[in-house]
């Protein structure tokens, strides 16, 4: 069973995990549910790598805001991981185990009802920010991206709604890549997402290629246990390509370019 998580002070979290447990049964500090429990934290969801200790779920599914600086409409999913420094919680050069099925089957399901929130971009984010002390698959499911988004109950209600549909439907079985390349909101392996046959485990954008080394490229190998693919956004690699290229040689993976 998973665990929905939503921090108390994040409204768009706190709008979602209402919703949703209006149909839970209260269990002391959590809800409890059918197909899911949940819990409301006190402290930020970046910052719970703590939260396998004292919650012990098969996954951990994140309800929170999303921000940006450009403003722009957008319901967003992503995995978790700092390829670099730890600047929005986590630990520097982590990344958390990902969802990969989980994550396919809610975008497509969001996608699928994408008339229900005309003028938003629907997207994956390339994996950022914390937690990633997580040994269990992570995962964070975003509104944005102002203030009017994150407090509007009939939005958030309608985004939970399908977090739930995802949750208590049978997953489906499909592929997981590995995914190099691309910008923070990356397109090309959005559009694999949603229309091809990979689920997508850590995707790692070409602005971090740079901070990947053999040491921490078998990290993100071993949080992607049972990937078989990678996935290369081929003309956006910049000049790490060829560095990518050989520690790739060093696995088994298949090297698909899109």
């Amino acid at each position: 069973m998973n665990l929905l998580v939503a921090y108390r002070d994040d409204p768009a979290g706190s709008n979602m995990a209402r919703y949703l447990s209006e149909d839970m049964r209260p269990d002391g500090g959590m809800f409890r549910g059918e197909h899911y429990d949940l819990v409301v934290i006190p402290t930020p969801a970046v910052s719970a790598d703590w939260l396998e200790e004292k919650y012990d779920y098969d996954g951990y599914v994140f309800l929170s805001k999303h921000a940006a600086e450009s403003e722009r409409l957008a319901l967003t999913c992503h995995s978790l991981g700092n390829f670099a420094e730890a600047r929005f919680g986590g630990n520097k050069r982590q990344v958390a185990v990902p969802y990969p099925q989980l994550q396919k089957d809610y975008m497509r399901a969001l996608a699928g009802r994408a008339h229900e929130f005309p003028g938003f971009h629907i997207t994956i984010e390339a994996t950022h920010h914390g937690p990633t002390a997580l040994d269990r698959p992570a995962i964070f499911v975003e509104i944005g991206t102002t203030k009017k988004q994150w407090n509007d109950e009939s939005l958030c209600s309608s985004v939970a709604s399908i977090v739930h549909e995802t949750l208590a439907s049978p997953a489906q079985k499909n592929p997981a890549a590995v995914c190099f390349g691309g910008t923070h909101y990356p397109a090309k392996f959005t559009c694999e997402l949603l229309e091809g046959r990979h689920a997508l485990g850590t995707v790692v954008p070409k602005h971090a290629l740079g901070h990947l080394d053999e040491s921490l490229f078998s990290h993100i190998m071993e949080r992607n246990a049972g990937v078989r693919t990678a996935l290369l956004d081929w003309a956006a690699m910049g000049p790490a390509k060829q560095k990518i290229l050989n520690m790739l040689e060093s696995t088994d993976l298949e090297v698909i370019r899109l």
